[in-house]
């Protein structure tokens, strides 16, 4: 073999020799720079879970304390009260001011947002239920579709449709989805925009057959399909 051939061969070694050369040279002179960020990470770390541990979940607990009559009221349709309180327990909006960090307080907005439908306050709802971050896939189609609801009673059926459709489509399923695709059909069928209800109804009868709205979708779409010949 060639001197000119073992030459070339120790050259990837001498490569990875200077670069080692030069990383430990470049953390002998940042030493201090990078212990600080090491430090600083570390210190972020440990005040996250201080936070999360020593403020958030004393906080939780207290919450989850505070709700149940708020929720006992709901479910008893006692709207105002599970609201506002009744003067010895929080409501859902005193919830939402005091423990507003807290995933029970992000729970009251979603009760919130359809105390005030059924309560026929209607900006209200929207604002609480678009405030409501649905971790819970379940409960995230029936927020959407009380939005939808709540912009139907305010006369906006083209924002309502849109939220029906969200709704509808959000974790499709046997028992929101084939409800707010007929909500969506309806809809866009009182717009006279019958090619999207016709989508809408044809959706129920492919997908969710077996439902009651999907024994039913076929006159939907028979009367659809009438006014479309028109």
């Amino acid at each position: 073999m060639s001197k000119k051939q073992k030459k070339g061969k120790e050259e990837p070694v001498e490569g990875v020799e200077n670069l080692l050369t030069r990383t430990e040279k470049y953390i002998e002179e940042n030493q201090k720079s990078l212990t600080i960020i090491v430090v600083a990470i570390v210190l972020v770390v440990l005040g996250y879970l201080g936070y999360r541990n020593l403020y958030i979940a004393p906080m939780e607990e207290e919450a989850r304390s505070q709700i149940f009559m708020a929720e006992r009221y709901f479910e008893q349709d006692s709207f105002y009260l599970a609201l506002y309180g009744d003067g010895n327990f929080l409501g859902f909006l005193d919830i939402i001011d005091d423990y507003g960090v807290t995933r029970t307080a992000n729970l009251a907005n979603y009760y919130a947002g359809i105390s005030f439908l059924r309560m026929g306050e209607f900006e209200n709802a929207i604002d609480h239920l678009r405030k409501f971050d649905a971790r819970d896939q379940m409960v995230s189609p029936l927020a959407l579709g009380a939005v939808g609801d709540a912009y139907v009673e305010l006369g906006d059926l083209e924002t309502a449709a849109s939220y029906y459709t969200q709704a509808a489509r959000r974790r499709s399923n046997q028992f929101t989805s084939p409800i707010f695709w007929m909500k969506a059909g309806q809809v866009y069928e009182e717009l006279g925009q019958y090619s999207r209800a016709l989508e809408a109804y044809e959706n129920i009868l492919e997908n969710y057959p077996e439902t009651t709205e999907g024994r039913e979708v076929e006159k939907y779409i028979a009367r659809v399909q009438l006014k479309m010949k028109k």
